[in-house]
């Protein structure tokens, strides 16, 4: 019996293999893994997009890249070990052999940025999906205005990327805000929740332009806070990482209300889903 032919979509769905070159514990339940692929070229992607990441004889879950795009090797991913795959891929020993197929969705809109004014905002493990973001910014920082990084975690032990962080507060072309829930002694930084401190912030509501990615609580909180800062719901930017399971649109269990956040987002103009956040259930 001769072969049936493969085509482009079928390729699009298979993994390629990757070997772990290195992993980091950042948290108690988080890592980052570099990887690099175990034949052909790196992997190019956006800011903003993801990969759907393989266990042999566990499954796969979409995982955010949280590494350069200007610089894509290896490829980095910061994974919570929050269900059965994500805490096999947490398990993973260098060396290991790992499947990715991607990249995924709609990223960052980077280029629709260049000259404004830019604010992130992360909360939690969201600072992951921004950071490719914030490092192609920083790569560029002639094209881009004013930036403002807003961070905020449950604790200061919760805090990703804290050297990163301290290396990019150290910079005097950012202005960097990190916030915590709850603080110890010892915590000298802001305390409550991040969206206190979009009224800190230092931008012009009409040359700026936002970028947030974490709980969607936290989401809703921020652009409310944004939106009374004077920013337009066109300039509001979401990362919407829900329920994504097939990154390809056959499944249906990422659809929000008529769009595919595995095919039209993750990222989506505030403006485009604001009719749908306010309805409950959806």
């Amino acid at each position: 019996m001769l072969p049936l032919p493969v085509s482009a979509d079928v390729i699009g769905v298979v993994p390629r293999a990757f070997r772990v070159r290195r992993k980091r514990r950042d948290l108690r339940d988080t890592v980052t893994l570099e990887l690099d692929p175990i034949e052909g070229l790196p992997l190019s992607f956006t800011a903003g997009q993801f990969n759907m990441v393989y266990v042999m004889g566990v499954g796969e879950v979409p995982i955010s890249i949280s590494g350069s795009p200007l610089d894509p090797a290896p490829l980095v991913h910061t994974v919570r070990g929050v269900g059965p795959v994500s805490q096999a891929i947490c398990e993973v020993s260098r060396g290991a052999t790992i499947g990715v197929r991607g990249p995924y969705g709609v990223g960052w809109p980077m280029v629709e940025t260049v000259g404004k004014d830019i604010v992130l905002i992360a909360g939690g493990i969201g600072l992951a999906p921004l950071r490719p973001a914030m490092q192609q910014i920083l790569a560029q920082r002639e094209r881009y205005g004013r930036v403002t990084l807003l961070v905020g975690a449950r604790t200061p032990r919760d805090l990703l990327y804290v050297a990163e962080l301290q290396k990019w507060r150290a910079r005097f072309d950012v202005e960097v805000l990190v916030t915590v829930d709850s603080a110890a002694g010892g915590w000298a930084g802001h305390v409550g929740v991040v969206t206190k401190l979009i009224g800190l912030a230092r931008f012009e509501s009409d040359e700026t332009v936002a970028l947030l990615c974490g709980p969607e609580v936290m989401m809703r909180f921020c652009v409310t806070g944004l939106l009374q800062r004077g920013l337009r719901s066109e300039d509001i930017y979401l990362s919407m990482e829900r329920n994504m399971k097939c990154a390809v649109g056959f499944c249906g269990h990422c659809q929000f209300g008529p769009t595919f956040v595995c095919k039209d987002g993750p990222v989506f103009q505030y403006a485009r889903l604001e009719p749908f956040l306010k309805i409950r259930e959806v």
